[in-house]
């Protein structure tokens, strides 16, 4: 383990937000946002609407720029995003996950929880000097975030997807154009 659990599930969730963008959207309806929430099950208000399912559509793009930022250009949308945020931070334990910090309450909007999420988990990775786990899939034709957690550092795609087609590429290549 590189970072905490709750650390890695935020980045986790994150990514998978992100990349919800990539084409085909994958986050268009209530029913898509409940794809997230059972993948990554977020305590507190969860409004299942309309209106909540935007805000979190409209996060993407700024959870793009804060996780591909460079170090210091990082620190700074982690530190914005705290600054727009009424934090009132406290030691939570539940769901059988050991003691851990919710900087927002429970009442606050979910995109707003998941972006302070995101930035207490990048305070982690700019501490670390950690930057370089979160890039662009390495498959030339996909712009979907990585998210490298591997002891040795070796995930370079988003997907199994991507790194299957990649792999059969190359396999293609060495035995002289897929013949």
């Amino acid at each position: 383990m590189i970072f905490t659990d709750d650390t890695e599930d935020a980045l986790r969730a994150a990514v998978w937000l992100v990349n919800s963008a990539e084409d085909p959207d994958t986050l268009t309806t209530v029913a898509d946002e409940e794809v997230l929430l059972a993948e990554y099950p977020y305590t507190g208000r969860i409004d299942r609407d309309a209106a909540e399912l935007a805000s979190l559509r409209d996060l993407r793009a700024r959870l793009r720029t804060m996780l591909l930022a460079p170090r210091d250009e990082m620190a700074e949308h982690v530190n914005a995003a705290l600054a727009d945020s009424s934090l009132s931070p406290q030691l939570r334990r539940h769901d059988g996950l050991d003691w851990h910090l919710h900087a927002v309450a429970d009442d606050r909007p979910l995109a707003e929880r998941v972006l302070i999420e995101t930035a207490m988990a990048l305070i982690d990775v700019i501490r670390a000097d950690e930057g370089g786990r979160i890039s662009v899939c390495a498959d030339a034709g996909c712009q979907a975030l990585a998210l490298d957690l591997s002891r040795n550092r070796s995930k370079r795609y988003c997907s199994t997807t991507c790194a299957n087609r990649n792999a059969v590429a190359a396999y293609r290549a060495r035995r002289g154009g897929g013949r």
